[in-house]
């Protein structure tokens, strides 16, 4: 797991039956100093850091992977 941040910004509140869409910027700590942004469709701010966390992991762990 990638040690990382996440600051999460409301672009659309959930409704009783909508999601809403959050604007999730994480940034990885030392040595995985990158940042990435990302637009979640969620039912709280927490699912969607949580989400956007989940991504940056995956996304990152990818890259380095590649990168050997």
């Amino acid at each position: 797991m990638i040690l990382a941040n996440a600051i999460v910004d409301v672009e659309r509140e959930p409704g009783p039956k909508s999601l809403g869409v959050f604007r999730v910027e994480v940034w990885g700590r030392e040595p995985h100093d990158f940042v990435r942004v990302y637009t979640i469709e969620a039912k709280s701010d927490t699912l969607a850091a949580q989400e956007g966390l989940r991504r940056f992991d995956e996304e990152i762990s990818a890259l380095l992977s590649e990168k050997g």
